[in-house]
């Protein structure tokens, strides 16, 4: 069976005129034009390429950053940070977001906001709160984010690196108390606090869907992921984190890994995904965030590692059926840790990643065909799911969605 074959779906199409009498033995082009698979990147710098306060000169730049992104991806991340969200009480970077969801939204691209909840960049105004509030503020938080963006971002982190966030105490000297979030999460533990912050979500937005994401993917992930549904937690995506900064994981891990979570039944995003195109980090540094060093540029060598790394991931990722989606997550490069980590270089010219990866959706990843109907206007499309331009010729053009639930279907011309 061909690699790809888990990707693709098969439809009868009955194509007919507006009247309802069928189109006999007419050519019809049907041509992909978004994949179901979501392939993406960060997508933090549409907030302030949609601000009206951004330079002309900047703003200039960031839309021509976001042609080279939209040419390609489908699929966006947007920043929900709550320190930077929401740096003082009450007032929030909502109606900047929100313009860029729009603008991304028209454009036809899928999005996911993250984090609702995480114990870095946390808010400092929230260090003196009871536990108690500090719950009940994520609950309102999750309450208002998931309204205002209904219908615009169907994705969200709803909770971020929770194996680690009793034992977080990476605190600034300056924080009065304990990280909030450590501290609710002390008091309360990992899976009820959980849960109630997937049932909040899923209160408010039946429609969205809600992921648990980690960097940690050892057996603690998958024993908390086990004892989250055990309890009940709608999760509906598992969130997997694969920062690469010290090299490729190598096909054993990146099999172990997915293969375990895989184990769940539950589609799978590969939700942070990095690989550097200049030197690798020293091995010895346990904590990413540790490594600063004051350029860190990209090479010949590190972008041909790059390119080839990433190829590997992603055509095993995109061979795997529960996969659904793969972000690597600097788009630019020298955004998280300064590292060159990103798929354009900082001129705006892409690495070689990006053109593999570009190539790949236009030819081997890409299904465009001419099919020819019957006599009673069917015919069979066979190719990868997602979103179509179907054409009959005279300027006839109709829209149509390939997934795995497709049958038999009348398309009117």
């Amino acid at each position: 069976m061909e690699r790809w074959e888990c990707r693709k779906s098969t439809a009868a199409i009955r194509f007919t005129d507006p009247a309802g009498e069928p189109l006999r033995n007419t050519k019809v082009r049907a041509e992909l034009t978004k994949h179901e698979f979501l392939f993406g990147t960060g997508a933090f710098f549409t907030v302030p390429m949609t601000d009206p306060g951004t330079p002309a000169a900047q703003k200039e730049w960031l839309e021509k950053i976001y042609d080279l992104w939209k040419s390609t991806f489908n699929y966006g991340t947007m920043s929900f940070y709550l320190g930077r969200y929401e740096p003082e009480k009450g007032k929030t970077a909502e109606a900047e977001t929100l313009r860029a969801a729009e603008r991304m939204k028209a454009d036809g691209k899928t999005m996911k906001g993250h984090p609702l909840c995480w114990h870095t960049v946390a808010a400092p105004w929230m260090y003196d709160m009871p536990s108690d509030e500090v719950l009940e503020y994520f609950k309102y938080r999750i309450r208002r984010e998931l309204t205002a963006f209904r219908g615009k971002i169907g994705f969200w982190d709803v909770i971020n690196e929770v194996v680690i966030m009793p034992e977080f105490v990476n605190e600034p000297k300056s924080m009065p108390r304990m990280n909030p979030v450590t501290r609710i999460c002390r008091e309360m533990g990992r899976v009820p606090l959980v849960k109630a912050l997937f049932d909040e979500a899923h209160a408010v937005d039946p429609e969205a869907k809600l992921l648990i994401n980690d960097f940690n993917t050892s057996k603690r992930y998958s024993r908390l992921v086990a004892d989250c549904l055990d309890a009940g937690v709608g999760i509906d995506t598992i969130g997997i984190q694969s920062h690469q900064h010290q090299g490729f994981w190598g096909m054993e891990k990146l099999q172990e890994v997915t293969e375990r979570f895989e184990s769940f039944g539950l589609p799978i995003h590969y939700t942070e995904n990095t690989f550097v195109s200049g030197h690798l980090m020293p091995p010895e540094i346990v904590d990413l965030n540790d490594y600063q060093v004051p350029e860190w540029p990209s090479t010949p060598e590190g972008e041909e590692r790059q390119k080839e790394d990433l190829k590997t991931m992603a055509e095993y990722l995109f061979s795997r059926p529960l996969v659904e989606g793969f972000t690597n997550w600097n788009f630019e490069d020298h955004q998280w840790l300064g590292a060159p980590s990103g798929l354009i270089h900082s001129d705006g010219s892409p690495k070689k990643a990006l053109l593999w990866l570009r190539d790949m959706l236009a030819t081997e990843w890409h299904t465009d065909e001419t099919m020819m109907t019957d006599e009673n206007g069917f015919a069979v499309l066979h190719g990868f799911r997602g979103e179509y331009r179907l054409s009959a010729g005279d300027g006839k053009t109709a829209a149509f969605t390939l997934s795995k639930q497709t049958g038999e279907t009348t398309v009117a011309f």
